[in-house]
């Protein structure tokens, strides 16, 4: 939805449908044009234009330029820096900041800005969006072409009480509204444009609108003459529509569970049926799920997964070897496509084509977690480097991008940046345009697909606009080892070619001006990454030792990176590569622990046991939400199987009964996603779908089933029993829609296997054997286990075992040798005979679970 705003009220005669989330939508691109709503009563009149897209200016093109996009003018100009200074110049938030010299007298959303409205007894404005959104040309069109604007800017602050919000920062404000918007329309996008009464109901909705009148469609400022109009004559109607609309969608929201639990055998039809809509969906020329634009959805990728898995242990090793080849299919096409950062690393956006080509080229922490661990998966299954590969150039790029100097982990990468130091236009991929190939050049530009015309004619959707003329984009279209048994070469030496070249454009990229990083460190995004860094640092221990893994897998400095690792595994001179070390599982450890650890000092208060959502410059005024306190207390229940303390165990425990406390819905189920303690926020959603990023609901109840096993006894059920509750909220969401839940399918199955696999490690944490049997014990693919270690000789450790499963106290005393690690799989109240040597170890855990001891 672009360009549509609405007056007035949710039909009484016709209330909202039940649900328990809203609809996610994704950001529209610049080549989408608007769709218009459909008509309807005289109290639900419409405002709807159709614009233009903005005009692209183009430069000459230099042969084999890789990777450009439009250019834009900078947010904010000097004139208006130099002249205008609002209340946005306190905030830390970076989108916030970029507005402080905005004509329009901003407010951030608070009670400074509420008190004003009620003063002046005038409707608020309210804009909502987040800095990376600025690179979506009809969010940034918005911003240059209204808020910059001395005409708009004076209507504004005449008639209006203006609000931006970070979305990022209060994404319990932006769901609000951006859910009342998408209930009038059935979709919704961002820039959010909401007018809202001084009592913050929500009167008028809409996304993009143009300064001017065009097309018949009214323009930014005639809609704000018609707002003002119907606020001075229709108030009270305006007022009443508010108000019914928020009742009806706080009915919607939050339903209540009919039962207890869900039946017996909805789990697994829920985990079929969620399989067979994705495969229906499946691309089987370029991979994913979906057609253009494609985003990464890693949650479909891990439900699949997870189905091939419970398949092949049921003995249907067809059907498993099926869904199986669609995931990794889709995987390889994402990692050799140009949503894949060849040169830096990581992952970008969304392709808006249908061969994951042409990217968008921020980069998001959230994309980069889930991503890594859907990776490590697929490695964990089919023991193939490439996967373990790609892993690691992610993990590798957010160790030298985005780490901070306290551990913390940073949010995301813009997609525009400078050609050159002081240029005051940007461009959108500027930062990745590259044309110095070195002497493999040929060889290089066969590969990756460049030609002097441009490379972004492989789909009509690539460049519809011909933004991307003369311009290329890296893209794998060839086989490695038919290329390099083409040239005579051995696939060895042709894969160092490409990694010293790569090498070679990433140091050229290294002299240019960086894009904008989104510095804010947000809780739910750290534990996703949290969860990948700890798995990465035992799983890729199964790599073979001879594993070579070129640039990027490597630091951002050479001398320094280089200088770090013997000579015999450096092989070039431009560039290095590493065999895998010991050394670099454990930095993953490290990782991990001190982006736990930075929460834990700035971001938790260990008197209240609360979390706060976000930090820069300090903590942010927001509190923790569900997804913060979900995806925390997953990355530190990884943390801890993977092998650190159990400190991070006690933690996280005390999260969950925090998150009982303020989340939980102890009589109709679920979380809801806010604490209900803010009355500016008129909404708590219990959200279920899982989108770009999984919901708290789902993660919440794989959290639940997780900790069960780890305690014992009454807290253990309890667990349990809110686990079976809070599914039973979304019975209709998996009977009917579950490829919109496909995380909440694998966590209603894993809640329903009758009994936990559990794997005891006993030893002492020190030694090599210990990290060996950790590592046998994740080498295999398996969701429905759980890894205990205890070393009998840490008071401290033994004691939490005592008070939380005296059961693991008793068998780590009772198997505890000095000199040996000795590992136990227990399943149906029995346990395997010890074994002491990771081989034998990995072969217990492969066998079906029907014939484990």
């Amino acid at each position: 939805m672009c360009g549509e705003i609405q007056l007035g009220h949710l039909s009484a005669r016709k209330p909202l449908q039940k649900t328990t989330a809203t609809v996610k939508t994704k950001r529209k691109l610049p080549h989408f044009t608007c769709d218009s709503a459909p008509t309807s009563s005289q109290s639900r009149w419409q405002l709807l234009q159709h614009v233009p897209l903005a005009v692209i200016s183009h430069r000459p093109i230099h042969p084999y330029k890789v990777v450009a996009m439009a250019e834009r003018t900078p947010a904010s100009t000097s004139h208006s820096r130099n002249k205008h200074t609002n209340r946005l110049a306190a905030e830390h938030s970076p989108y916030l900041l970029q507005h402080a010299h905005n004509p329009v007298d901003w407010f951030a959303w608070g009670e400074e800005a509420f008190a004003e409205a009620r003063k002046r007894d005038v409707p608020i404005f309210l804009s909502s969006q987040n800095l990376f959104l600025l690179s979506d040309s009809l969010c940034h069109v918005m911003e240059v072409e209204s808020f910059e604007d001395e005409g708009v800017a004076k209507l504004l602050n005449d008639w209006f009480v203006s609000i931006k919000v970070d979305r990022e920062e209060r994404p319990d404000v932006d769901k609000v509204y951006m859910t009342y918007v998408q209930a009038l329309y059935g979709g919704g996008g961002w820039p959010l444009s909401v007018f809202l009464s001084p009592d913050l109901k929500p009167l008028m909705g809409g996304t993009y609108f143009p300064p001017e009148d065009k097309y018949g469609r009214p323009g930014f400022k005639t809609i704000l003459r018609k707002v003002k109009d119907a606020w001075d004559k229709k108030r009270d109607m305006l007022a009443q529509s508010g108000a019914f609309a928020i009742e009806q969608l706080s009915e919607a929201l939050s339903a209540s569970a009919s039962s207890n639990k869900l039946p017996d055998e909805l789990p697994q039809n829920a985990l079929r049926l969620c399989a067979e809509q994705l495969s229906k969906s499946y691309d089987s020329r370029f991979g994913g799920f979906g057609s253009a634009p494609k985003f990464p959805r890693p949650v479909e990728i891990q439900m699949m997964l997870y189905h091939s898995k419970k398949l092949e242990d049921t003995g249907k090793s067809g059907e498993a070897s099926e869904g199986q080849k669609m995931v990794l299919f889709t995987l390889q096409c994402m990692a050799k496509g140009g949503i894949h950062d060849h040169v830096g690393g990581g992952f970008h956006r969304y392709s808006v084509d249908e061969r994951w080509h042409v990217p968008h080229f921020e980069k998001m922490l959230y994309d980069q977690g889930q991503l890594a661990n859907v990776y490590l998966d697929a490695f964990s299954l089919t023991k193939d480097v490439f996967y373990s590969y790609i892993c690691r150039d992610i993990l590798d790029y957010l160790r030298r991008d985005m780490i901070g100097p306290g551990g913390e982990i940073f949010s995301a990468e813009d997609a525009d940046s400078a050609e050159t130091e002081g240029a005051t236009r940007k461009k959108e991929g500027a930062f990745y345009v590259e044309d110095i190939l070195g002497e493999h050049a040929i060889l290089f530009k066969e590969h990756y697909y460049l030609k002097p015309t441009g490379n972004c004619d492989l789909s009509r959707m690539s460049d519809p606009h011909n933004e991307f003329k003369g311009k290329n984009v890296l893209i794998e279209l060839n086989d490695s080892s038919a290329s390099a048994s083409k040239l005579g070469m051995p696939l060895e030496k042709y894969l160092n070619i490409l990694g010293e070249c790569r090498r070679k454009l990433f140091d050229v990229r290294s002299k240019r001006p960086r894009p904008h990083l989104d510095d804010k460190v947000i809780v739910s995004w750290n534990g996703l990454v949290i969860s990948s860094f700890a798995r990465a640092s035992k799983i890729l221990k199964s790599e073979a030792e001879s594993a070579i893994f070129n640039f990027p897998v490597v630091g951002s400095d050479r001398n320094e990176f280089c200088e770090k690792w013997p000579a015999s595994v450096l092989h070039g001179d431009s560039f290095c590569s590493k065999s895998v070390e010991a050394n670099e599982r454990k930095e993953y450890t490290e990782v991990a622990e001190s982006a736990a650890s930075f929460i834990r000092r700035h971001l938790y208060d260990e008197q209240t046991h609360r979390l706060q959502h976000s930090f820069r410059n300090g903590p942010s005024k927001a509190p923790g939400f569900l997804d913060d306190y979900a995806f925390l207390i997953s990355g530190l229940l990884d943390l801890y199987e993977f092998g650190s303390g159990t400190k991070w165990l006690v933690w996280a425990i005390e999260l969950q009964n925090t998150q009982d406390e303020l989340f939980l819905d102890r009589e109709g189920g679920g979380y809801f996603n806010t604490t209900g303690e803010d009355p500016s926020v008129l909404l708590r959603v219990k959200e279920d779908h899982d989108g770009a990023e999984p919901s708290g609901n789902s993660v919440s109840v794989i959290n639940l089933v997780r900790l069960a096993s780890i305690v014992a006894g009454s807290k253990s059920d309890y667990y349990r029993q809110n686990a079976e509750h809070s599914l039973a909220v979304f019975e209709t969401r998996l009977k009917d829609m579950a490829m919109a839940v496909p995380l909440m399918c694998c966590a209603a199955d894993m809640l329903s296997v009758p009994s936990r696999k559990h794997v005891v490690l006993v030893g002492h944490k020190s030694s090599v054997d210990f990290e060996n049997m950790l590592a046998a014990a994740h080498a295999s693919y398996d969701l429905n286990k759980t890894v205990i270690h205890i070393d009998p000789a840490d008071t401290e450790e033994m004691d939490f075992w005592e008070e939380h499963n005296s059961n693991n106290a008793s068998m780590a005393r009772n198997n505890f040798s000095a000199d040996k690690v000795v590992a136990l799989v227990c399943q149906n109240f029995s346990c395997s005979p010890p074994v002491t040597d990771p081989i034998s170890l990995e072969n217990l855990l492969l066998e079906k679970p029907s014939s484990t001891a």
